[in-house]
């Protein structure tokens, strides 16, 4: 029996990871083939080689939930607006003369859509997608921000679990900016709210009312 003079020790609980990851340095471009091939298409890791790097990362459920509100947020924007949008998600994009690999969490074709409408995208002969998502919220060995920006990615979105950047190329570079290029409507505090209620209102009446913020802006 524990009296009031007796000292209670309590461990705080740890926060969950919300991803697990496995870097491998000094990688050829060949092994990381290999290892593609290896491990097959029907996984739940995700894989990103770049400058002999390669990160074989998991997501658990703070990763795949981040990811999942933002991919719903960027679905709803596209049907308001009317912009036909091809959605690839996690679709493994390499670029093997630059020796570039990449599985992201979520990836669109929206201006360059017409291009890739209905077929099965080549990189070598096809635009890049216009808007990659990538939710890093444990730390990453891959300097993606890099590597989209050589594959020539138009819009690159970051979030941490806490902070979204948006990186937009401009001349070649990458520059962060405050406001999406391809949504100009859109703003990171609406993003912030938008993950916000989708935890205290649930999902379904976020994005009845994100669709319903979106109409009036839109009407105005």
């Amino acid at each position: 029996m524990v009296t009031t003079n007796e000292a209670i020790n309590i461990t705080p609980k740890e926060k969950p990871l919300a991803e697990k990851r496995v870097t491998l340095n000094n990688i050829s471009w060949d092994a990381y083939e290999q290892i593609l091939d290896a491990l097959g298409d029907n996984r739940a890791a995700l894989l990103t080689y770049y400058d002999g790097v390669l990160e074989i990362m998991t997501p658990l459920e703070e990763h795949e939930t981040s990811s999942e509100n933002i991919g719903m947020l960027i679905q709803i924007l596209t049907e308001e607006l009317n912009l036909n949008i091809k959605s690839m998600a996690s679709t493994t994009l390499k670029i093997p003369n630059s020796k570039i690999g990449a599985e992201p969490d979520k990836c669109y074709y929206i201006q360059n859509e017409p291009a890739v409408r209905g077929k099965t995208v080549d990189l070598a002969v096809d635009p890049p997608p216009d808007l990659i998502l990538e939710v890093d919220i444990t730390h990453t060995d891959i300097n993606k921000k890099q590597l989209y920006q050589e594959m020539k990615v138009p819009e690159f979105w970051r979030y941490n679990g806490s902070r979204l950047t948006i990186y937009v190329l401009t001349q070649g570079e990458y520059q962060e900016s405050a406001t999406s290029a391809t949504f100009p409507i859109l703003t990171k505090s609406m993003v912030y709210d938008f993950l916000a209620q989708c935890k205290t209102e649930g999902e379904t009446q976020t994005k009845r009312a994100f669709r319903k913020m979106l109409r009036e802006q839109i009407q105005q």
